[in-house]
């Protein structure tokens, strides 16, 4: 797991609500809101490092053909106890085989990291108050599950049924 440090990004909002104008050079690893995206996505270099913040209520369904063109896709939690987000990672990486950096934001806290890794997150942005130590042996604490995830499609335990 992946994390991100808020104050030294290395992936840049573009301010405005109209996005990046074109531009014969475009910069690489911008962050685009949504909106912006589909302000600009007609012109859009293609093969340009490119990421999107994506708000935890939308469909992934309506961006699937455009996946491909992502290095970065933010998820957002706006409250640790909303977990819309867990399904959209579930989606982008089991569904739509998205296989860029999928980054958690928002309300992040130590207790859902491993949820976030079985969801498919490999990078995180923890909330100000919580501690990578802490997070890092949270992810270490439960070696196994008894039911698959985005990594193992079949359960590692399974039980065997008399005939």
């Amino acid at each position: 797991m992946k994390f991100v440090d808020a104050h030294r990004p290395e992936w840049h909002h573009v301010l405005g609500e109209d996005g990046p104008k074109p531009d014969p050079d475009p910069a690489p690893n911008l962050l685009l809101s949504l909106e912006q995206w589909h302000a600009v996505r007609d012109h859009w270099p293609a093969g340009l490092a490119t990421g999107i913040e994506l708000a935890n209520d939308f469909d992934i369904e309506g961006l699937a053909a455009d996946l491909p063109r992502f290095a970065l896709i933010v998820l957002q939690f706006p409250k640790w106890v909303d977990g819309r987000a867990y399904s959209q990672a579930r989606l982008l990486r089991s569904r739509y085989r998205f296989n860029g950096e999928l980054r958690a934001t928002g309300e992040v806290l130590v207790d859902m990291l491993p949820l976030l890794a079985r969801t498919g997150f490999n990078a995180v942005q923890l909330r100000g108050d919580q501690s990578i130590e802490a997070a890092q042996r949270a992810l270490r604490f439960f070696p196994a599950h008894y039911q698959g995830d985005v990594d193992a499609a079949q359960p590692i335990f399974t039980r065997k049924v008399p005939a």
